[in-house]
């Protein structure tokens, strides 16, 4: 039998039982929906967590207290929670001397409640100078940022996350108001544009951000540092600032040793390296259980076909009777597993990609959060092939089963 006649054929035979094809084809479009879905949202997931990763600014590193063991993305200690006092004044300086570094903005971190009038909440205040704002692109949406000049004065200003800001303030103009925070009084000089997650996870909208030196000497009563950023000059490569950082450090901490190193350097390309690989991880995950929708959609259509096969025994029969091969009888059938699961992909497709543009619409208006339309090539690719296979591989051994009745035996069934 020929291509034509056998998909002739096939389509006569669904046509023929229309509830019965819809209802077959029900379960491939669920799992093709739900298996684009979530290659849609895992795309948009990694698009915006990269994006925002990208936005911390350029040629950046980040050096921590505390050598990491294990992975190279294994978290420095000091991130854990574990005081470690390598980081000293002495190492800003030596990096601020080194020529392929731009800026150099230390941090110490702290914790304590702000107040302003009856309103108050829990912070993380970061003691900075002023070089951290335009290392990290940090702006202000109203006032200004403090300075470098504003440190080395010992300066009582802060400047808020939009977070707090708008928790503390509500809608009241905050530059100029005077908060409390800890046993020291601020007065704010300016909010920060909100920012959204940072590279190690934090929400930056929700810090406070302080003169250094009065975050070391009055709040915190210390001498060394969280972290330190460093921004390298565009004119050298962000690997060669790393090495060169790296040397002034081992110098500065008299490591000959590199397996001994008390502190950790994590650059731009770490991070999204890292995060581009939780992304990609987690879609696979999400996508792999979506499957199991095909695979029971899959089983769906074996089942209905055998049935399909014993309702259609006499037809069988007659078919074979009048010269039909055991092979155009396989043809028949299995054609007819594929069309029903190719077209249950193509409206799995189109339903996919309306759930993702009523999810996007809904986290965009709703949410809030700064959301990226993303449906990508490679779902509608994967849906069509996962289709097709699912047909055929569903969908022989029921045409194997038809194939293989004895005419005679068929034609007497009743």
């Amino acid at each position: 039998m020929k291509l034509t006649d056998s998909l002739k054929t096939a389509t006569l035979g669904l046509r023929h039982a229309k509830v019965r094809s819809v209802l077959t084809m029900l379960g491939i479009v669920i799992g093709i929906a739900s298996v684009t879905l979530l290659m849609s949202v895992g795309r948009s997931a990694q698009e915006v967590i990269i994006g925002q990763v990208q936005d911390i600014g350029s040629n950046i590193i980040f050096i921590f207290p505390g050598a990491t063991k294990g992975s190279r993305f294994s978290s420095p200690p000091s991130v854990q929670g574990v005081v470690i006092k390598t980081l000293l004044k002495g190492d800003v300086d030596a990096m601020k001397r080194e020529l392929s570094v731009e800026r150099v903005a230390p941090q110490a971190h702290g914790q304590a409640r702000i107040v302003y009038e009856n309103n108050d909440t829990l912070v993380t205040y970061i003691g900075t100078t002023g070089d951290f704002f335009p290392i990290r692109n940090f702006n202000a949406a109203q006032g200004v940022v403090f300075t470098n000049a504003d440190n080395q004065s010992f300066t009582h200003t802060i400047v808020l996350g939009a977070v707090i800001a708008e928790t503390l303030f509500e809608n009241t103009d905050p530059i100029g108001k005077t908060v409390r925070l800890k046993n020291a009084t601020f007065t704010v000089r300016g909010v920060l544009e909100k920012k959204g997650l940072g590279p190690m996870g934090v929400d930056n909208d929700t810090l406070v951000f302080i003169p250094l030196d009065v975050a070391l000497k009055q709040l915190l009563g210390i001498d060394y540092y969280s972290v330190v950023t460093v921004q390298g000059k565009d004119d050298y490569a962000i690997e060669f600032v790393k090495e060169r950082v790296t040397a002034v450090l081992r110098q500065n901490h008299k490591i000959t040793d590199p397996d001994k190193d008390d502190f950790t350097i994590r650059t731009q390309e770490d991070a999204l390296e890292l995060l581009g690989s939780i992304t990609s991880i987690l879609t696979i995950f999400l996508t792999s259980i979506a499957s199991i929708s095909l695979i029971v959609g899959g089983i769906g259509i074996m089942n209905i076909m055998l049935v399909s096969v014993v309702e259609r025994t006499r037809e069988i029969g007659l078919r074979k009777a009048i010269g039909a091969t055991n092979g155009d009888i396989m043809q028949q059938f299995l054609w007819e597993a594929i069309i029903l699961t190719v077209l249950g992909g193509v409206v799995g497709i189109a339903v996919g990609f309306f759930f993702t543009v009523v999810l996007y619409i809904a986290v965009v208006n709703f949410a809030g959060i700064d959301w990226v339309f993303s449906f990508p090539p490679s779902a509608v690719g994967l849906a069509v092939l996962v289709s097709t296979g699912v047909g055929i591989a569903f969908g022989i051994y029921p045409a194997r089963r038809a194939a293989m009745k004895n005419p005679i035996d068929a034609l007497r069934y009743e």
